[in-house]
């Protein structure tokens, strides 16, 4: 008994076109309709599979809707006096109502229920005028681009210094709040410090009250010095960023 027709669309329906230069992967697509109102399986075949990555190379196309399949061809030395001789073939069977097992139900489908069709493989290499046309539309992309950047108004510039400008202050209010954090505990440490020195007042006999305020004067210096060199960090880099 004759198999049946090609029931699913092919498009490219005789021939897969690869275009060089093949030192890299190309890739050739490979559209797959299912006009029909059930769904159909389908597999893709190649007399070269080390040559070939196909995805997917198999599955089922629900009714009335299609799939796009990538032939991918690894890259190789081509040669022009060579004619390919690889060919592919998509293999097709309507998919059974209660279809389970994909691999079970291709081996139980009888010679009669497989429909196929064949593609042959066609390499092609970029003309010297297609050469010379895209190297020409890339120079125009180029200049386009170039003169897009020129053309663009200052304010744009102008905004994005703002924006640094903005993070600045907002990082300088955030060393400010540090600064008082520092000026708190440094005066509830002199609170505590004069707390503890009235009890040991109280207990021992006096201590010299100039080392004492010594201490409280250079922890003080030392909170201003602080807090004045992060001051200068800060106007210095918003001096720097509006001279730029």
């Amino acid at each position: 008994m004759a198999r049946q027709e090609q029931i699913l669309m092919l498009d490219p329906p005789h021939e897969l076109k690869f275009r060089g230069p093949f030192t890299d992967v190309v890739t050739a697509n490979l559209k797959l309709g299912n006009p029909t109102d059930g769904n159909v399986c389908f597999k893709v075949k190649t007399t070269a599979p080390r040559r070939y990555c196909v995805r997917p190379n198999s599955g089922v196309i629900d009714a009335g809707t299609s799939i796009n399949v990538s032939v991918m061809l690894q890259p190789f030395d081509y040669d022009p006096n060579e004619k390919s001789k690889h060919k592919f073939m998509v293999q097709s069977l309507r998919a059974p109502p209660d279809m389970g097992d994909m691999e079970g139900v291709w081996k139980e489908a009888k010679p009669e229920e497989l429909m196929d069709s064949k593609l042959r493989c066609v390499f092609e290499m970029p003309s010297d005028s297609d050469k010379t046309h895209e190297g020409d539309s890339n120079k125009v992309l180029s200049s386009s681009l170039l003169k897009s950047e020129s053309s663009l108004p200052k304010s744009a510039s102008v905004s994005l210094d703002d924006g640094e400008v903005k993070k600045i202050m907002d990082e300088c209010k955030r060393l400010q709040l540090e600064v008082q954090r520092l000026r708190e505990d440094n005066r509830q440490i002199r609170e505590d410090d004069g707390l503890r020195r009235r009890k040991t007042t109280s207990m021992s006999p006096p201590v010299s009250g100039s080392a004492s305020g010594t201490a409280l004067r250079e922890e003080g210096l030392t909170t201003r010095v602080l807090a004045f060199c992060v001051l200068f960090f800060v106007i210095g880099v918003i001096i720097g960023k509006l001279a730029l």
